[in-house]
């Protein structure tokens, strides 16, 4: 058996190793660099930012901790340095990884020439491939909103200001989701003055509603303006052409932020345009490639994970949608449950969820509790000097109590939320979780104080 692999991002990289394990020869096709968006440009850098981020909010709270008349001083350019080592280190172990004897790595601009052919264009050679399966993993690229002054040079995406040579005084931040709360946080620790412009009526709108106006509050006592309900009109360059005015609309009122920089961060769009799908007889629309639950498009031998199918564009939802394509290509069963995917938001504090809200429950009609705890009463957080946050574990409202969701805001949320992860993908029930021994002093105990309550 033969696979073609376009893309080696998590999800495809990820593949090609499995599949090579299992003795598949596969040709793997990559433009960039490997590791895709969350490597390059997305989930490792920012993690790198977030680290020196939360280093430097430390530093400032040492006296707390009887650390008194510390100085420093803050050098971004060895911030960026760190960073690019660490992308590095872990690239060259991907690319390692990468040199299996089953695994054809080939460079270059990957199109469909018919269903069963894909032509990769490499400085201008064109080479042809054909193989009995192809699983497309292209990935994503920023959007962007079509206003006047969008392309202007201050306005920047995710990918280009992690290569910034200096912390803009002033950053206006356009979009209040995932990404740009991320970045907002990390430049207000760096020192930046920052703006959010979110569209929707709260930040984080795919998440609990309990845990987005939390995280709001709290960006609002570091100093972080949120403006919700805004709809960006346009960018402009303000006074001496160094500087950028954001028109906005909020309630009707046209008002205005100037920034320095401005960062567009209004989400990410599959990246579909150079793979020729047509050419395929593939179904797309500009939401991502069709896929069933398989992840097989309408042509049989084709199938597509990862951001380019629009479902979940997170790293691991690739890496296990690839595992779901790779096992119905070999006739493979697995117990992978693609509902249950665990979300986290790298702010200070940070944020994660998994499984449903209470808005889901609401809107599909099912009966539930929510049980909660807080971490100004887990004597973990207390000693950590991290009391703020809350645990919310929403739970069917019948007998049996199953647990359908929990939404945490606090100190290492994002860990936590592995065990609830795992729970609800077993299927487990409150009583079954209650029983659950957790060790002490951690900060997981505000599950066991949650679900107790």
């Amino acid at each position: 058996m033969r696979i073609i692999i376009i893309g080696a991002g998590p999800g495809g990289y990820e593949t090609a190793l499995l599949a090579a394990k299992r003795g598949v020869e596969v040709t793997l096709i990559e433009s960039g660099p490997v590791g895709g968006t969350c490597l390059n440009e997305g989930c490792i850098p920012t993690k790198a930012f977030c680290r020196n981020a939360r280093v430097m909010d430390e530093i400032r709270g040492a006296s707390a901790f009887g650390f008194h008349d510390v100085a420093y001083s803050f050098d971004f350019k060895s911030v960026v340095e760190r960073k690019n080592a660490v992308v590095q280190q872990l690239r060259s172990g991907v690319e390692g990884l990468l040199a299996h004897k089953m695994i054809n790595f080939v460079r270059g601009r990957a199109y469909f020439k018919a269903a069963d052919t894909v032509c990769v264009d490499s400085d201008g050679e064109v080479k042809e491939f054909t193989a009995d399966y192809m699983i497309m993993a292209t990935g994503s690229v920023p959007a962007s909103l079509p206003v006047p002054g969008a392309d202007l040079p201050g306005v920047l995406t995710s990918r280009e200001i992690l290569d910034s040579e200096e912390v803009p005084h002033r950053l206006c931040v356009i979009g209040g989701g995932v990404i740009g709360l991320e970045f907002a946080s990390i430049f207000n620790s760096f020192g930046s003055e920052v703006t959010v412009l979110e569209y929707c009526k709260d930040i984080l709108p795919r998440f609990d509603s309990d845990l987005s106006k939390r995280l709001r509050q709290s960006f609002g006592r570091k100093g972080i303006v949120i403006n919700v309900q805004s709809q960006v009109t346009g960018i402009r360059n303000f006074g001496n052409g160094e500087e950028y005015e954001v028109s906005f609309l909020r309630k009707g009122c046209e008002e205005t932020v100037v920034a320095d920089k401005v960062l567009m961060a209004v989400g990410r769009k599959p990246a579909v345009s150079s793979l020729n799908l047509e050419a395929a007889g593939v179904i797309y629309t500009p939401k991502g490639i069709a896929v069933n639950g398989s992840m097989q498009t309408n042509v049989p031998h084709i199938y597509a994970i990862g951001d380019v199918n629009g479902i979940m564009m997170l790293a691991h939802a690739a890496v296990f949608q690839g595992v779901v394509a790779l096992d119905h290509i070999m006739g493979q069963e697995n117990g992978i449950n693609l509902s249950v995917i665990p979300s986290a938001v790298f702010t200070v504090p940070e944020a994660a969820c998994v499984g449903k809200t209470e808005e889901d429950c609401k809107a599909d009609g099912i009966a539930f509790r929510c049980l909660k705890s807080f971490f100004r009463a887990n004597g973990k957080a207390v000693a950590m000097g991290e009391p703020e946050g809350f645990c919310k574990i929403i739970v069917s409202d019948d007998d049996q109590e199953k647990i359908l969701g929990c939404h945490l805001f606090g100190a290492h949320s994002a860990d936590i939320v592995q065990e609830m992860c795992a729970l609800i993908t077993c299927g487990a029930t409150v009583g079954q979780v209650r029983d659950v021994i957790h060790a002490h002093p951690t900060l997981s105990e505000v599950l066991q104080s949650a679900l107790h309550a």
